[in-house]
């Protein structure tokens, strides 16, 4: 399988932060990519499969859909690392779609 290229208009998911007190979890939330950045050297990706490589990574600016309204977020990075137990996905990043 090929590895997807963001561009203007596609839809992915960002990671939303949750609050420091544990009222709101960090969550996954709809968001459309509305801009795009230069590739990125993301320090904290590891080996493995889903991992991404130090020039892959990609900056995106997002419309981030939520139930109560709509936020904009510039120059999100790029995550791709599965979520796993208590190592959730990292807030304010994106990631695609997981397939179901």
């Amino acid at each position: 399988m090929s590895a997807q290229t963001p561009s203007i208009g596609r839809i992915v998911h960002y990671v939303s932060y949750g609050t420091p007190g544990g009222e709101y979890a960090s969550t996954c939330r709809a968001a459309v990519i509305t801009g795009l950045g230069e590739p990125l050297a993301y320090p904290t990706h590891g080996d493995g499969p889903d991992d991404l490589g130090d020039d892959d990574a990609q900056l995106v600016d997002l419309c981030v859909l939520n139930p109560t309204g709509m936020f904009f977020n510039q120059g999100c990075p790029q995550d791709e690392r599965p979520a796993r137990g208590l190592d959730p996905r990292r807030g304010g990043t994106w990631h695609w779609p997981e397939r179901v």
